[in-house]
């Protein structure tokens, strides 16, 4: 989103304004904990999140034992490795997108996501159009997020259920050889771990 230097004079958004005016209601009866709030919006925004599973995706492309495992049970690993564990974070299964193959998630039945991965799931991922669409026809969503898949690759389109749920390994990125977890960790996003989306060109 483009800004024009005077971001901190604009009011918040509508949906901001109603999160707070409900977070305000809520508080002044008395049903929730002004502390207990704030400790749960710090957890969803740095400790539970997308860049728990940009740091899996960076170390499944440096460690190709770590991406073999991960691609078997992947919640075991993460949480041994990285002490990854939390709601939603059972039975991730991570699918490799490769020069042949580009993988997608769903969730058709409702919103089942690897909330220990990639934190609290866009509304767009929960929408009865995407949810209906991905499956029919991915390769038009896909091109609707930007991402252009060619007709020789196929896609699998992977549903998750409450019983699993999976991670996308991005490919990794050309002109990145060499680079540390740390700087790979920066081209992985949360819509390129659900198949929306590529990894970042490092040269952008």
């Amino acid at each position: 989103m483009p800004h024009d230097g005077n971001e901190s004079t604009k009011p918040p958004s509508d949906p901001a304004l109603r999160v707070k005016a409900l977070e305000s209601l809520l508080v002044e009866k008395g049903l929730v904990d002004p502390e207990t709030l704030d400790l749960l919006v710090d957890t969803y925004e740095h400790k539970i999140g997308p860049q728990n599973g940009a740091r899996v995706v960076a170390r499944a492309w440096l460690d190709q034992d770590f991406k073999s495992s991960i691609k078997i049970d992947c919640s075991s690993i993460i949480k041994q490795v990285f002490g990854f564990e939390g709601r939603q974070g059972e039975h991730i299964i991570a699918v490799e997108n490769t020069s042949k193959t580009h993988n997608v998630v769903v969730c058709t039945l409702c919103s089942c996501y690897p909330w220990t991965v990639l934190g609290l799931p866009p509304v767009w991922y929960k929408s009865a159009p995407y949810r209906a669409r991905i499956v029919e026809d991915p390769r038009s969503v896909l091109a609707e997020f930007g991402t252009d898949i060619p007709l020789d690759k196929n896609i699998l389109v992977w549903d998750s259920t409450s019983e699993l749920r999976y991670l996308v390994i991005p490919e990794r990125p050309r002109g990145t050889e060499g680079w540390s977890e740390e700087q790979l960790i920066t081209l992985i996003t949360r819509n390129s771990m659900i198949g929306v989306e590529l990894a970042k060109d490092p040269a952008s």
